[in-house]
């Protein structure tokens, strides 16, 4: 699989900053006050105060708030008042997503006095007569209008929500990579994601834990989550008039209140077993191709992890630009790690990685992260899908049923272009040479007669059937969705599908 800090300088070999294993700070009790403001709702700005710990959840309360002056302000509960109409759609959009919520309501079936476009007009005594709507107005649904509403003019919420964090907060840049375009709008995203599913208490903790515990390696402290509140009611306020008021704001509030003290909790429970990064001396460095290339690292302290997870890495020539790779091996004995790196055009990390890193340099990895790991409990056969670098991952997998000594099926389809790309294919034929229960099948898209080409999706329909399988899927974005597609059709389960986010994959391209 391709590519995805806290501030400080590379001199040598040693890493320096404001935000240092031994600076860090770990706080089970986090007391702070958020002036979410911007122009507020008419011209006001609220101020919220918030105490917890990592036993207490905080929630804002949505029926008072309290004005800058200290005075109760009595939110209304008439939906119709401050902006919070009904007439935008409680769908995320694209963009954004689907909740839980929305995709179960998607598949309920139409009333006959409903259709796809609003209330079927329904004929009386007196004439047809148009039924209204049941209006949500839960927390979440209030939440979904104003992502529907912003949804159109993404682009300008999310530069006006930077604008206001670094306008406000000047020292926050500094967490930031220097050149924001490919990460400028990944913070904002993952909070409207949160927000998503705000009415999915289990989807949200563990999105939200991973998120957290990710985040330390950024140098993010407990107290700059109230900035970041502070940047996104302003946003929105400015961006989403139609739906915004003070239920509305009072239910971001709250949300946001959930999901920063869910990611500092993480944060602070994985500060007490594991660093916040790790620092990694390059000790090998194998070009496979002009742009692909195989780099071996030896982290400073032992590196835990699963076969089929990936990482983080940062490297000395792109501070604070962190990308994602796979490991392209089991947990190994010597402690060592590798990764399958290929240059993309304009891809800072990857051409640094493959072009400039040598034996000697210094790397950083965040903490592994991932789900798409063998469940060793079945015995299912397993259906591996890698294309490109996407080997990477799939080889680990191979090497930890190997090492768990079960003798389950494992059918792997290796898919490049060209016969040429299949960098790692001999390492494939020696491991089914070494273990009868692999079957290695290279595809290319573009190769000599007597191999099998037309893409990963197609040729795997002609083996088969694979209805009792575990799928593990790596490689670009459009042959993940092709591909899950494809097997989905053939009688696999969505849940029995593995495969990393597609958002972290299309991030892990530079």
């Amino acid at each position: 699989m391709g590519s995805r800090c806290p501030t400080g300088s590379h001199a040598g070999d040693v890493w320096s900053g404001p935000f240092s294993r031994s600076g860090e700070r770990s706080a089970s009790r986090v007391t702070y006050a958020t002036r979410f403001a911007g122009p507020g709702v008419n011209g006001r700005e609220f101020r919220g105060q918030t105490e917890a710990g990592p036993a207490q959840i905080p929630r804002v309360q949505t029926d008072r708030r309290r004005s800058r002056r200290g005075r109760p302000m009595e939110v209304p509960t008439d939906p119709s008042v401050g902006g919070d109409r009904s007439g935008v759609g409680a769908g995320g959009g694209a963009w954004f997503g689907h909740s839980p919520a929305e995709a179960t309501e998607a598949r309920q079936p139409a009333s006959p006095e409903f259709s796809a476009f609003g209330p079927r007009a329904v004929r009386t005594a007196e004439g047809p007569h148009v039924h209204a709507a049941p209006e949500d107005t839960s927390d979440a649904a209030l939440l979904r209008r104003t992502m529907a509403e912003i949804e159109p003019i993404a682009d300008k919420v999310t530069s006006y929500f930077y604008a206001l964090l670094f306008m406000r907060h000047p020292d926050l840049r500094a967490l930031f990579p220097a050149a924001m375009d490919t990460q400028r709008d990944r913070l904002f995203k993952a909070l409207l994601t949160a927000a998503t599913h705000a009415d999915d208490t289990a989807a949200l903790t563990t999105y939200l834990t991973r998120l957290g515990r990710g985040h330390r390696k950024y140098g993010t402290l407990p107290e700059h989550y109230p900035a970041v509140g502070e940047a996104l009611i302003g946003a929105l306020t400015r961006y989403a008039p139609s739906t915004w008021g003070p239920r509305t704001e009072a239910a971001w509030v709250g949300a946001y209140t959930t999901i920063s003290q869910i990611m500092i909790d993480a944060a602070t429970e994985d500060e007490l077993r594991a660093p916040a990064w790790w620092q990694a001396e390059v000790v090998g460095h194998e070009m496979r191709t002009r742009d692909v290339a195989v780099v071996t690292v030896r982290p400073d302290q032992p590196y835990p992890f699963l076969a089929g997870q990936y990482t983080t890495l940062e490297t000395p020539w792109w501070p604070r630009v962190w990308r994602h790779y796979s490991f392209a091996s089991a947990p190994r004995s010597d402690g060592l790690l590798s990764f399958h790196v290929k240059a993309v055009p304009a891809g800072w990390v990857s051409n640094a990685l493959v072009h400039r890193a040598r034996p000697g340099d210094v790397i950083r990895l965040g903490p592994p992260a991932g789900s798409m790991t063998v469940d060793h409990t079945t015995h299912s056969g397993l259906l591996c899908l890698g294309g490109g670098t996407g080997i990477a991952p799939i080889k680990a997998l191979v090497e930890d049923v190997a090492q768990h000594g079960r003798r389950r099926t494992v059918d792997v389809f290796y898919g490049a272009r060209r016969n040429d790309d299949l960098y790692d294919i001999e390492t494939m034929l020696r491991l089914q040479q070494s273990h009868p229960w692999l079957s290695v099948r290279p595809v290319v898209d573009d190769g000599p007669v007597g191999l099998l080409s037309g893409g990963i999706p197609a040729v795997v329909r002609e083996f088969g059937p694979w209805d009792t399988y575990d799928a593990y899927l790596s490689g670009p974005p459009g042959m993940i969705r092709r591909s899950v597609d494809s097997l989905v059709g053939m009688g696999i389960p969505t849940h029995r599908i593995r495969h990393d986010s597609i958002e972290e994959l299309v991030g892990a391209t530079t």
